[in-house]
């Protein structure tokens, strides 16, 4: 069959649209392949989780212990580490690490660095994270935006160049937590603040390291059942932010509004956060088993059907959904 019996079998004016249709498809079954393909000797590389005493840090060091690796589980308390360490093998040793810390990261630093020897250092995951306070930034005091960044800013920043030179050696993976409040700033306090740092941070290590074969990965969870999003905690901080503000800034705020606000935080959290940490989890495994892991992922569904395509609205759109959703101070003009 020549060309001009493929013509008239498709028609000349379909030939465009089907050989875009097929180079389309094609595209997706190598990204497809190429997508699914894994490291070899996983039984050899280490990796280095921090916030390991509950959550997707935990839930991940589990994980990559069945899988194999050599797991190092920095652990903010004893307990965590002791819990730990009972439901996984001997290839996961845990450590006593505060990443607000200096002192604290350069123990956990040494410690790896005698574990990991001339292999280096696999992977960091830098998942441990703070969320509270959070709510309206008039609320705020100056040590509630450092209480939180100290650990989601800094501790990322301190943590990745600190550990830096042992992943270069091992050619290895950095992956970091970022989220979706990460990309739409939603909420007041240093929350929004530092993951929207933690993905800038990550975009200018990827572009300056990728030269030594190091990948930096981002990983941008939605809404999850976890200690961050508990909401006993989120009411108890707003209830003491409150209670600090003066009778000024009380009162153009109008006695109503903590507990409307308190209304729709829960109906927000009871609607869209999801149980199945293995979302997250799953992510980060990728980030770090995959021959040719993603720059970016997005965990859950809201994070897919909500919040990332909601970042790229225009910045009018996106303030006036959030004006629609959160309560009205009474003296708002």
């Amino acid at each position: 069959m020549d060309m001009e019996q493929i013509y008239e079998y498709i028609g000349k004016e379909n030939v465009t649209t089907y050989a875009v249709g097929a180079f389309m498809l094609l595209w997706a079954l190598v990204w497809l392949y190429r997508d699914s393909l894994e490291i070899n000797k996983i039984n050899e590389k280490y990796v280095f989780v921090t916030g390991c005493d509950s959550g997707f840090g935990n839930l991940l060091c589990r994980r990559l212990d069945k899988h194999g690796f050599r797991v190092l589980a920095g652990c903010l308390t004893e307990k965590g580490a002791d819990d730990l360490k009972r439901v996984t093998g001997p290839n996961l040793k845990t450590c006593i690490l505060d990443v607000t810390s200096t002192a604290s990261i350069q123990k956990a630093f040494e410690w790896t660095q005698k574990e990991v020897g001339d292999k280096g250092l696999w992977g960091i995951v830098n998942n441990a994270g703070r969320a509270l306070p959070m709510g309206p930034s008039e609320w705020m005091r100056i040590e509630d935006f450092h209480s939180t960044l100290k650990v989601n800013m800094n501790g990322v920043i301190e943590m990745t160049m600190k550990f830096l030179p042992l992943i270069k050696k091992a050619r290895g993976r950095i992956v970091n937590v970022a989220s979706v409040l990460g990309r739409v700033a939603a909420n007041g306090g240093g929350y929004c603040i530092s993951k929207f740092a933690v993905e800038s941070f990550s975009d200018c290590l990827r572009r300056d390291i990728h030269y030594f074969g190091i990948k930096v990965c981002i990983i941008e969870p939605g809404f999850f059942k976890t200690q961050v999003t508990s909401l006993e905690p989120i009411e108890r901080e707003l209830c003491r932010l409150w209670n600090q503000l003066t009778p000024e800034v009380k009162e153009s705020y109008g006695d109503k509004y903590l507990d409307n606000y308190i209304k729709i935080q829960r109906l927000i959290m009871n609607a869209i956060c999801d149980s199945d940490l293995s979302k997250v989890t799953n992510c980060m495994e990728h980030a770090l088993i995959a021959a040719h892991p993603r720059t970016r992922y997005s965990a859950g569904w809201d994070a897919k059907l909500l919040w990332i395509p909601i970042s790229y609205l225009p910045a009018c759109v996106v303030d006036l959904a959030l004006k629609l959703v959160l309560p009205r101070p009474a003296k708002s003009v």
